[in-house]
């Protein structure tokens, strides 16, 4: 039975009722000290009320506050939440020849600073010299396109204002969030580790900055290997969320550490997209919030329901099929919407690597 909590109100006249039964009189005063006291004492003890609310809330990580869901996490995530990381670039300076601009020189770039991790010597004005700059602010704000200027904060007498970057070294990642965190700990707790199953590929490779997502296909290769997938949602929202082969190394790399020595063949790559297009005609009202209410919700769902081929309980299964009741139920469930037609099939997979995404609506007469 779930905890009822009295109003403030139902609180104090409790309190009021007891006091009255104690003195054995048939009402208290507004301004007498026993009804002060009445109404102060009711008073505390809703705040205790709320505070027992809330912490037989904060028990459990499910419904837990971030503070609490953290010790959740130190207890049952090896490393807890996964923290924060700064961006590495590279770039290249330029300047007169023997030139040592020194580590720690600092840089900055659309509000951020950066500084050089090692000391430098200039090859000349026209020489592109490589020189890695460490972000002073962790996470994906530090992440910049190959081309970006970093300006030098205090000029070096005749070195180029600015280096050019040329990649990412290492990438920056935000903190990791708490709906991710709390999905990992209660991922951890429904399915505690088995040695080395396919859930198990699937918490490990989570534990890798800037992965959201992850699937694990036991024996889809041969009998044997595993094939780890996965998603970079935020730090590669500009691609999709999708990774790259960097990204890939990394969550092998990690994999290598903690997979079970009995197994070597493990097979690290990124979802292929597959587009699910669909026609919506007779829709009413057919106003453009309408349309923009159904394409968030259809992304919404396809986001949430969307797998390549992974283990469930256990069992090698196919790719996700995006049904047409589902891309129905999720149109239906738009903000406005009140009816319309739908021109769509089931969207069925090429093969185990691909994914849905939303692709093309068309939206008709």
């Amino acid at each position: 039975m779930p905890l009822a909590i009295p109003t403030l109100a139902e609180t104090r006249g409790l309190s009021r009722d007891a006091v009255i039964e104690a003195l054995r009189v048939g009402a208290l005063p507004g301004n007498s000290p026993s009804a002060i006291l009445a109404e102060d004492n009711g008073a505390l003890a809703f705040l205790v009320l709320q505070y027992i609310a809330r912490q037989a809330q904060e028990y459990l990580p499910d419904q837990a506050g971030e503070q609490m869901l953290q010790r959740w996490a130190d207890i049952f995530l090896p490393g807890g939440r996964k923290a924060a990381t700064y961006a590495i670039l590279a770039s290249t300076l330029s300047g007169p020849a023997g030139t040592v601009v020194p580590q720690g020189t600092q840089f900055s770039a659309n509000g951020v600073l950066f500084q050089s991790t090692a000391d430098v010597t200039l090859g000349g004005t026209d020489v592109a010299t490589p020189i890695n700059v460490r972000a002073l602010t962790a996470g994906i704000v530090g992440n910049l396109d190959g081309g970006a200027a970093l300006s030098l904060v205090a000029a070096i007498s005749g070195v180029t204002a600015a280096a050019t970057v040329t990649g990412v070294t290492s990438y920056g990642v935000d903190i990791e969030s708490v709906d991710s965190l709390r999905d990992r700990v209660l991922f951890r707790i429904r399915k505690p580790p088995m040695g080395g199953d396919a859930d198990d590929y699937v918490a490990w490779a989570r534990e890798v900055p800037g992965v959201t997502r992850a699937w694990a296909a036991p024996h889809e290769v041969a009998l044997g290997t595993v094939t780890v997938r996965f998603m970079m949602d935020d730090l590669r929202a500009s691609i999709g969320g999708y990774p790259i082969q960097a990204d890939c190394d990394a969550v092998a790399a990690h994999l290598a550490t903690v997979r079970p020595v009995t197994v070597s063949d493990i097979y690290v790559v990124s979802p292929v997209a597959q587009p699910v297009n669909l026609a919506i005609s007779s829709l009413s009202p057919d106003t453009p919030s309408t349309r923009a209410a159904i394409l968030s919700s259809l992304d919404s769902m396809i986001k949430q329901r969307a797998a390549p081929a992974r283990a469930v309980n256990g069992r090698l299964v196919p790719a996700q099929t995006i049904y047409a009741a589902w891309q129905s139920e999720a149109i239906s469930a738009a903000e406005g919407v009140d009816y319309f037609d739908l021109s769509a099939v089931d969207a069925v997979m090429a093969n185990g690597g691909r994914m849905a995404i939303l692709g093309s609506v068309a939206f008709g007469v």
